[in-house]
């Protein structure tokens, strides 16, 4: 008997052609490709659970960020010798973890990634004890922007609807005081914009952390300080060499805290509190990727 994959989709792109026509493809080759639509959030524990029990070599989530987060979070509590290999197809609106890795926009060339391409030994990222991400944890005002977007707006332009909804927005930057913690690294200040990142952008595009790599066993810290206002703050994330109002450091861990509730976006799921723990488990999955990814070292 041929080894099992699952395809995990979002609902809203169930009724994708080009992915339903890759799929027949791959069975027409020979793979046994099972497939299961999401209605609702505890479908896919559900699923990942079903996966576990007709002993899946893949587990492929079919979404955004936040489909890929969900399935991650759910893989994460299982044993190393159950564990599924995940696989990603993106059909969200930004697709940011999916486009830092070169996975492809194509569906047919994704779909054959997903189920035949290299598996690789990825970190993934601990909030709190209670949560996880692989690709990045974002606050500040382009958390602001991710999490207000509109659903129609995100329909109609994609990920140009956060950069959209942004310049919108400009006159509700609002500053987070707070203090940041990592190996050998302490700030406290007004920043506007943080990336906790395993890997490299957020919001649509922002290349939050250009550095990150997603197996070297570390986060990459960015900080955009308060006292870099408009217009230099648009200039300094498309161009930090200009600017030296960016910090950027890497550590296995990061502690922020804060007087106030701060809001932390983990791959798309919003994140409130006042206390922030990040902790790198390393080499905790494995995924898929093409030989090029940038994200591995």
């Amino acid at each position: 008997m041929s080894k099992i994959n699952l395809l995990i989709i979002n609902g809203k792109s169930a009724n994708d052609s080009t992915l339903r026509k890759a799929v027949y493809q791959l069975r027409d080759e020979g793979f046994n490709l099972q497939v299961r639509v999401t209605w609702e959030s505890s479908d896919i524990r559900r699923f990942v659970q079903e996966a576990i029990d007709m002993q899946a070599e893949t587990v492929i989530a079919a979404g955004g960020d936040g489909t890929i987060n969900s399935v991650v979070s759910e893989l994460i509590h299982l044993s190393p010798s159950s564990l599924p290999t995940l696989g990603v197809i993106p059909l969200g609106t930004a697709n940011d973890f999916a486009t830092s890795a070169q996975i492809p926009r194509d569906m047919e060339n994704a779909l054959n990634l997903a189920v035949k391409g290299r598996a690789v030994p990825i970190d993934v990222i601990n909030v709190n004890k209670t949560r996880y991400f692989i690709n990045m944890a974002s606050g500040g005002f382009g958390t602001k922007i991710t999490t207000e977007t509109p659903e129609a707006l995100k329909s109609a332009l994609g990920g140009a609807a956060y950069f959209i909804n942004g310049l919108l927005s400009i006159d509700t930057l609002k500053a987070d005081h707070c203090t940041i913690e990592a190996e050998n690294f302490h700030w406290e200040g007004e920043s506007l914009i943080l990336g906790i990142g395993n890997g490299r952008q957020a919001g649509g595009g922002q290349q939050l952390c250009p550095d990150a790599l997603i197996n070297d066993n570390k986060l990459n810290i960015t900080i955009v300080e308060a006292h870099e206002l408009l217009p230099s703050l648009l200039n300094s994330l498309f161009d930090r060499k200009k600017n030296d109002k960016i910090i950027e450091r890497e550590s296995r861990w990061v502690n922020i805290s804060a007087s106030h509730e701060m809001v932390f976006n983990l791959d798309g799921e919003p994140l409130l509190g006042n206390k922030f723990e990040f902790i790198v488990l390393p080499e905790a999955i494995h995924c898929r990727l093409p030989p090029q990814c940038d994200l591995l070292s």
